[in-house]
């Protein structure tokens, strides 16, 4: 269990340390919580509440794909859906820590990915994103990679070149892992400057540094699911500027 898991949420903008931590170490902000504890009114309706979004009117037809269950949020493509599962919470950060436990089976993975809806230089505002599979993780600089418009539309068009294809794979990191799958683990995502940091069970994965991590303004956290997880206690905080 997470040492931040917590019994009721937390207000955002509250200045808390974390449980347990040096006496020394630096106050965060915690700019947002949320540990699922609440049902649908409608079980048979998409009622994540707590200011969450999904795709699934866009992609999925309007079909179920994100459920309140035993505490946490269950997120599952549907079998009509044209795309992977997004679910969306905006909130507005430049250097920030992502935390939250998850379950994902064999098959399936979980991005945590970071975008600017106002920012027109790439698709769909992604910036960055951290993607947890149960033998590999990888971090990717979205912005400046293939997500970036120049980019990714030579590739739509199929007149990507060489010099193409060696920036894309400049802007991607990744580290074999082994995660047990369908249990539960804990997870944290640091981005600082230009860097991201991927910490699964309190152990640093890997990190990876460009400059597409280091947009200044990150105003979304999506979750990206391409088949089945599980996600509970996220929690996002930042550097308190006051300290």
């Amino acid at each position: 269990m997470l040492i931040y898991r917590f019994a009721m949420s937390v207000c955002c903008g509250m200045i808390i340390p974390f449980a347990g931590a040096h006496a020394d170490a630096p106050e965060e902000r915690v700019l947002f919580a949320d540990d699922f504890q609440r049902q649908e009114s409608e079980p048979h309706l998409e009622q994540v509440g707590n200011g969450w979004g999904t795709n699934s009117r866009a992609r999925a037809k309007g079909n179920k794909q994100v459920d309140l269950a035993d505490g946490a949020m269950h997120i599952t493509r549907h079998a009509e859906a044209d795309h992977g599962v997004s679910v969306t919470q905006d909130v507005a950060f430049r250097d920030a820590t992502i935390q939250m436990r998850f379950k994902i089976g064999p098959k399936d993975d979980l991005g945590i990915n970071i975008a600017d809806m106002q920012e027109k230089s790439v698709h769909a505002g992604h910036l960055c994103m951290a993607r947890i599979r149960t033998n590999q993780i990888e971090i990717t600089d979205l912005k400046t990679g293939k997500m970036n418009l120049e980019l990714r539309k030579r590739r739509l068009e199929k007149t990507s070149d060489d010099a193409d294809a060696k920036l894309v794979a400049q802007k991607s990191k990744r580290t074999k892992v082994q995660l047990a799958a369908d249990q539960w683990h804990d997870l944290a995502v640091t981005i600082a400057g230009d860097e991201m940091t991927v910490s699964i069970d309190g152990k640093k994965v890997d990190s990876f540094a460009s400059p597409g991590i280091a947009h200044a303004t990150k105003r979304r956290l999506r979750l990206a699911v391409g088949r089945d997880a599980w996600v509970d206690d996220v929690r996002i905080t930042t550097p308190d500027p006051a300290k």
